[in-house]
């Protein structure tokens, strides 16, 4: 990566560190002096706490960068590194020299780019897709295109970017073009195996019929859905939880065009005009563990609400993850839309 477009001044405005963070595959935007002398760092995070406590875009970095971030050296190796990672949960460290110079970034997910997981990733690709009309009439949902690509080869390439490689597509309108475009995965550089539904069966039911031996914990995810997570954070999260699944939920607001009332015994308690509600719903992403399959009956119709509703009858664990990343549902033309404005 080009160090030069890494760097920002004290003085830089966080719109201006918005533009840089993660442009170069790194969530690190690196702060000099006049002098180019390392001063530390500002990352999506350190922007997001900003914007949440009150600043605006075109306010200077000065106060809410991270002065004397952790940093590594020139010899640092792969182990001493892979260990730093594992301590901090940090994930790109600037290499910086004596003189106090930024020399790079190294990034583990360059380090882990050859090391392929064993997860198996399930994508729901069954569905008619009703809502999007005309254009899924000849095609199935999964296959309509995106920029330059269909939805789920996109969907198939950020996967594999974060190093899954085994991939159960659950298919039923319209298999065949999905099976004829991505094979058995090799010319993607990944390994794909179909579950074929003869009938419906929801968000969820398909995978009663997964045939693989998943020794490790999975991630299910509806193929109707772009986004910028990362995964592997994700399942690490899964993992650390302890949870039998875990489900990605975001933050939805929905404004109110009323007068809303707060009664008590038919008095007026209060009245807030036109309020924001906020809510957290379900991203359509999940992590499970093998055992979940145990819950299901083959060839059963079963969405995803109805199995963590199964779950917490049994009193299992259901772990949430925010998403806070750049995620689109493409479930009706304006989000289609929507969504190809995004790419272009």
């Amino acid at each position: 990566m080009d160090i030069k477009k890494l760097k920002l001044s004290p003085n830089s405005s966080i719109k201006e560190a918005l533009n840089i963070v993660g442009k170069e595959r790194v969530r690190l935007g690196i702060v000099v002096d006049q002098k180019d002398k390392f001063l530390g760092v500002i990352s999506d995070s350190d922007i997001r706490k900003a914007l949440i406590n009150g600043k605006m875009i075109y306010d200077c970095i000065e106060d809410i960068y991270t002065k004397n971030p952790i940093v590594i050296k020139e010899n640092t190796n792969k182990a001493e590194l892979l260990e730093l990672s594992s301590k901090t949960d940090i994930y790109d460290f600037p290499v910086v020299n004596e003189k106090g110079e930024v020399l790079s970034i190294r990034s583990i997910s360059s380090l882990l780019a050859k090391i392929k997981l064993p997860n198996y990733v399930i994508l729901m690709a069954g569905g008619l897709g009703s809502r999007l009309k005309e254009l899924t009439k000849h095609t199935p949902k999964p296959m309509l295109k995106v920029g330059k690509k269909p939805i789920l080869e996109s969907i198939v390439s950020r996967f594999s970017l974060q190093n899954f490689e085994n991939f159960i597509f659950c298919v039923n309108y319209k298999r065949q073009i999905i099976e004829d475009y991505f094979k058995d995965g090799m010319d993607f550089g990944v390994k794909i195996s179909y579950v074929k539904e003869k009938k419906k069966l929801g968000t969820a039911g398909a995978l009663s019929l997964v045939d693989k031996p998943l020794k490790e914990s999975f991630i299910v995810m509806n193929a109707d859905i772009l986004t910028e997570l990362n995964f592997l954070e994700f399942l690490k999260a899964h993992e650390k939880s302890r949870a039998l699944m875990s489900v990605c939920v975001r933050e939805f607001e929905q404004n109110i065009p009323y007068g809303v009332i707060k009664e008590q015994n038919g008095f007026i308690k209060n009245i807030q005009e036109k309020p924001t509600m906020k809510f957290l719903v379900s991203a359509g992403i999940y992590a499970l563990k093998p055992e979940v399959l145990n819950f299901f009956k083959k060839n059963e119709y079963l969405d995803m609400p109805d199995l963590i509703k199964i779950l917490m009858q049994k009193n299992e664990r259901i772990n949430t993850f925010l998403l806070r990343d750049y995620w689109i549902d493409i479930g009706r033309i304006e989000e289609f839309a929507r969504a190809n404005e995004d790419f272009r």
